[in-house]
């Protein structure tokens, strides 16, 4: 079983607070972007790993590739997976990833999506695929970064 650390929900994946913060509060030394699009954009890639602290490598894989080989990780491996929405946890854990707890960090506001929290806008695709994730047994957490408070997961479905 992979050493999956924690997965995070965060529609700029890798950036600063979660390269730094996240990785870091949680001893991750690899960040593994599970996402279709940056899978196949070099230019966006190299972005990101600029973003990433020295010592922790970056992987950019589509959902399916993660899917067929996250089970192969060395255990030496500390898993950092960011995927940019809710439906691609549920992608993943449906795919069989090993998941038990997905951090909700930020869901920019965007047409049809409304504001449930400091950094989360949802619609109704979301909150169905929250729902089936907490079916399957996924912890659910919506926090910003590692030093703001744990904020109640009920607003998700408000």
């Amino acid at each position: 079983m992979a050493n999956i650390l924690l997965t995070r929900i965060d529609n700029r994946l890798i950036h600063g607070q979660v390269a730094t913060q996240w990785s870091g509060s949680i001893g991750a030394n690899l960040i593994l972007v599970a996402n279709d699009k940056v899978a196949a954009d070099t230019v966006r890639q190299g972005l990101m790993d600029m973003a990433a602290p020295a010592g922790v490598a970056t992987r950019y894989f589509t959902l399916q590739k993660t899917i067929d080989i996250i089970h192969k990780a060395a255990d030496r491996q500390k898993i950092f997976i960011v995927v940019e929405s809710p439906e691609d946890a549920l992608a993943l854990v449906e795919g069989g990833v090993e998941i038990k707890k997905v951090n909700i960090g930020n869901m920019h506001m965007s047409e049809g999506k409304r504001q449930v929290a400091t950094s989360v806008a949802v619609d109704d695709k979301d909150v169905a695929a929250f729902k089936k994730l907490e079916e399957k047994g996924v912890k659910l957490e919506i926090q910003r970064v590692p030093s703001t408070s744990v904020e109640d997961i009920s607003k998700l479905y408000k």
